[in-house]
């Protein structure tokens, strides 16, 4: 019988480094799994194929095929942060300040993949929660759905969110800070997340997750926890892919006079001429020039 004959299917449900936890298809209890080689490792939800080694380890032999894969990247390396989800709740706070810039690449790397985005704005007894409601006029009107809530508060979380994550794979997604340990804990309170107060004199989060890690909702469906970031680079993207991670372009991309048009300067372009009308917002489109030059950047070194 053949390596890949006797491995036996399964799902990564936690992810450190190139150590993982998967859980086999015909049994419950989970495996501790490493990967041989150098070649990129599994993500969080991803089905894999496992060689049983031992009582409970094995060696995760092959990836299997993905309905998507969300992650950052920049020069140096990537972050994986789940695969096969199917929506992206992404946390933000008044306290400390999200950025604006972030959450737009974050949205960009979710449509680009396909994946649906589901915005939080967490903590909202805090005073500066209308200010920062304000700040998501943007996303709301690009069809992103908003909720706002406080996570300490255990029934109103699980009242606003259940039916939002019911039946779903959802990973849960922000910059340090938020409060996504005590969002977790409130629909997920086996999973005893560390929490911590960010850090007022440097105005940031700390980290208080530091693997990626998969729970089952008790209302139906997943919830994958990962750390928090401060950096969302998308050098993986081709100048399609970011395009695509604009979907309010798609109107006025048909427009454009050339089939080749970057959308930065050319004549009869359809963006930049609904940018004119107001069509599309200055602050979009700034973040599709900053993205499409730091990738061109990128390939040129």
């Amino acid at each position: 019988m053949s390596r890949a004959e006797s491995a036996l299917p399964g799902r990564v449900v936690a992810a450190h480094g190139r150590h993982y936890r998967v859980v086999l298809d015909a049994s419950p209890a989970p495996r501790h799994c490493y990967t041989k080689g150098k070649k990129a490792g599994p993500a969080v939800g991803d089905r894999v194929l496992v060689l049983p080694e031992g009582l409970n380890e094995g060696v995760i032999i092959e990836v299997l095929p993905r309905r998507n894969l969300f992650y950052r990247s920049d020069a140096q390396r990537s972050k994986l942060f789940a695969a096969n989800i199917d929506q992206l709740l992404l946390v933000l706070a008044a306290e400390p300040e999200f950025s604006d810039d972030l959450l737009g690449r974050a949205l960009v790397a979710a449509d680009s993949a396909g994946i649906a985005a589901h915005i939080v704005l967490n903590k909202a007894d805090l005073p500066g929660t209308a200010r920062a409601r304000a700040r998501l006029a943007l996303p709301e009107s690009l069809g992103i759905a908003v909720t706002t809530l406080s996570a300490l508060d255990t029934e109103q979380t699980r009242a606003r969110l259940g039916p939002v994550l019911q039946g779903r794979c959802t990973l849960l997604l922000g910059q340090s800070g938020m409060g996504k340990s005590t969002l977790l804990n409130a629909l997920v309170p086996e999973a005893a997340a560390p929490t911590q107060a960010h850090s007022e004199a440097l105005g940031t989060g700390r980290h208080t997750t530091t693997h990626t890690r998969l729970y089952p909702l008790p209302m139906g469906g997943d919830l994958i926890d990962s750390p928090g970031f401060q950096a969302f680079g998308l050098q993986h993207l081709s100048a399609h892919d970011i395009e695509q991670g604009f979907p309010e372009f798609a109107p006025a991309i048909a427009q454009c006079r050339f089939y080749n048009c970057t959308h930065q300067h050319e004549p009869g372009c359809g963006v930049l001429a609904a940018l004119a009308r107001g069509e599309i917002t200055a602050q979009r489109h700034a973040l599709y020039l900053r993205i499409l030059a730091e990738n061109e950047a990128a390939r040129r070194y």
